[in-house]
């Protein structure tokens, strides 16, 4: 059995090669939405659809554990897919006994930031994430003295997508969303997107060297490591052949060159479809 990693988009794929660089034996299966990202302005009633599609697909591809690398479908579908969408998957299908889970990407940077912030937290992510308040309320439950402020910076993505990021539109729009938070003191920044770390270098210079921008694809990656080491249950079941397979919704050059460049020269995606 594999491990599938679900994202709205390619932007998964940065959360994967730091997975992959912490434990590459295994065999993972990407999965990207590129027909309909981003999700960050979409209902909650669509993300959680969107999301349950993906996991299904992954399952059927025979991923005993499935990460959601995107935060807006980590914070606005996870917890309905684990609490409700499983046990029904589990009665229909007859397969939970073979300890099928579904995981987020909020939880372990929430807990690095736990760990390394004393008084602000700062937080950027897409509208459907900010006003989720998931990192807020996650964040309160570990550290509840720490303040969090979140600031909505839905144009990233798209230029990210679009290869711009290190064109002066980009620096200027991360300028202006990063005014405030900067304005405050944070001392620790938490990238809410997985799209984001390729800006990171960009936004440790706008920030300065007191703020600590946390990488989420390397907290993400030990944080799993730890998962099958305290889950062998899991673990045991897994596939080792460092095989690798990457599928999405639509394809073009545009994702090929993104996927090359932000993964690996050799990354090849299957179109699929998701219903």
């Amino acid at each position: 059995m594999k491990i599938g990693i679900f994202d709205s988009g390619l932007g998964g794929l940065i959360i994967l090669k730091d997975i992959i660089k912490k434990l590459p034996q295994y065999d993972y299966v990407y999965l990207g939405d590129s027909a309909r990202v981003p999700y960050g302005n979409r209902s909650q009633e669509t993300i959680y659809e969107f999301t349950k599609q993906a996991v299904d697909f992954l399952f059927k591809q025979d991923c005993q554990l499935v990460i959601i690398a995107c935060n807006t479908a980590s914070s606005e579908a996870l917890r309905k897919i684990q609490q409700e969408w499983l046990p029904e998957y589990s009665n229909e299908t007859g397969v939970m006994g073979n300890g099928r889970r579904v995981l987020g990407v909020i939880k372990p940077v929430v807990e690095k930031a736990a760990q390394v912030s004393k008084r602000k937290v700062g937080v950027i992510g897409t509208k459907g994430t900010i006003s989720s308040e998931a990192y807020v309320k996650e964040l309160g439950k570990l550290k509840s003295q720490l303040e969090v402020i979140q600031t909505a910076t839905p144009l990233l993505v798209p230029l990210i997508e679009e290869g711009w990021i290190k064109s002066d539109i980009t620096k200027k729009v991360l300028r202006k969303y990063l005014r405030s938070l900067k304005n405050v003191n944070i001392d620790t920044l938490i990238l809410g997107c997985t799209h984001y770390p390729v800006l990171q270098k960009e936004i440790k210079g706008i920030m300065g060297k007191s703020v600590q921008v946390l990488n989420s694809g390397e907290i993400v990656a030990e944080s799993l490591a730890d998962y099958l080491q305290r889950h062998s249950e899991i673990e045991s079941k897994l596939a080792k052949n460092s095989d690798y397979k990457f599928y999405v919704t639509d394809i073009s050059q545009h994702y090929q060159e993104l996927g090359e460049k932000w993964f690996s020269e050799d990354v090849k995606f299957e179109k699929i479809a998701l219903k």
